[in-house]
C-alpha cells in the first residue's frame, strides 16, 4: 500500500461516515498519520487557495507542497489509485466519473439525515441542494415500499395483505402527513425532518432483509414475522425520537410519526 505522502484531506467532523473513512485511509497507510484534519478546525495558513464552502460539501484534499486542491471524489480517487494503482484506469474512464460523481453528491448532500449528528454552532455546514434531497427522498421510498410488500406477505396470518400498492401508499402518505405536520409547526426544518424520517424508514426496511431471506431456508412459525416487525418498529420509534431531539422539534413529530401508524393499521383492519 502506498502513501500519498504531503497531502492533509479536509473531512467533516460533524459527520461520522467522514470521520470513520478518512480515519481507514490513515490506519491502512493511504495518508501519512498526519494526513487528515478536520475542515473545521483548518488552520488559515494552511491553503489560501481552499474553497471552505466547497471543502463543507465535497472532502478536499489538499496538496501541501504545490497548493492544488482537488474536492470531492477526484479526492477520493486520487488517495485510492495512488495507494492502489490498478484502480487508475478506472478513475480515468470518463462515464465511470460522471456516475461516481453523482453517487457522492446524493450521498455528501444527504449525509446529514443519513448519520445526523449534533451540529456545532458558527460552524460552516453543507450547501443544500433540493434536487438530492428530493431524490433521496424518493428512492428510499420506494425500496423501503418494494421491502414492505414482500414482508407483508409473511403477516398474512394477522393482517390482510392488501393490494400490491399499500405498501407504496403507506410509506407515501407518511411522507405528506408528516410533511405538512412539520410545514405548519417547524416550516424551516421540513427537508431535514422528512430526511431523517425516511432514513429511519430505510434502515427499518434493512433490518427485515436478513428475515426475508432466513424465510427461504428455514420454517418459522407465523408470530415470529409479528414479533419481529413489532420489534423493528420500536427500534425505530425510538430513533425517531432521538433524532427528533437532535433537530430540537420535540415530541410533537414523534407523537405523530405513531399516530399515523395507528390511523394506518385501523384503516387495513377496516378494508
Amino acid at each position: 500500500m502506498r502513501t500519498l505522502k504531503n497531502h492533509v484531506i479536509l473531512f467533516d467532523n460533524e459527520c461520522p461516515m467522514c470521520y470513520a473513512y478518512t480515519k481507514v485511509f490513515v490506519k491502512t497507510g493511504m495518508l501519512a498519520k498526519d494526513g487528515r484534519e478536520a475542515y473545521q478546525e483548518m488552520p488559515q495558513d494552511i491553503c489560501p487557495l481552499v474553497d471552505r464552502q466547497r471543502a463543507a460539501n465535497e472532502i478536499a484534499l489538499i496538496n501541501t507542497e504545490t497548493g492544488e486542491v482537488t474536492y470531492g471524489i477526484q479526492s477520493l480517487f486520487k488517495i485510492i489509485a495512488h495507494a492502489i494503482p490498478f484502480f487508475k484506469p478506472l478513475f480515468l474512464f470518463g462515464p465511470f466519473i460522471y456516475l461516481m460523481r453523482k453517487f457522492y453528491a446524493f450521498i455528501s448532500y444527504n449525509r446529514k439525515v443519513i448519520i445526523p449528528a449534533a451540529v456545532k454552532e458558527n460552524t460552516i455546514q453543507p450547501a443544500f441542494k433540493l434536487h438530492y434531497r428530493i431524490a433521496y427522498l424518493l428512492s428510499t421510498w420506494l425500496i423501503t415500499a418494494y421491502v414492505l410488500t414482500a414482508y407483508a406477505h409473511l403477516l398474512t396470518d394477522f393482517v390482510p395483505l392488501g393490494n400490491s400498492y399499500r405498501e407504496y401508499l403507506i410509506c407515501g402518505g407518511q411522507l405528506f402527513f408528516q410533511g405538512a405536520i412539520i410545514l405548519f409547526y417547524r416550516k424551516e426544518k421540513l427537508w431535514d425532518y422528512l430526511g431523517n424520517m425516511m432514513t429511519i424508514s430505510f434502515a427499518g426496511s434493512l433490518l427485515l432483509l436478513p428475515v426475508l431471506t432466513l424465510v427461504k431456508y428455514l420454517e418459522i412459525q407465523p408470530v415470529f414475522f409479528v414479533l419481529y416487525f413489532l420489534m423493528v418498529a420500536g427500534l425505530m420509534f425510538l430513533e425517531h425520537i432521538r433524532r427528533s431531539k437532535l433537530l430540537k422539534l420535540g415530541w410533537l413529530m414523534s407523537v405523530s410519526w405513531a399516530l399515523y401508524r395507528l390511523i394506518v393499521l385501523g384503516l387495513i383492519f377496516s378494508f
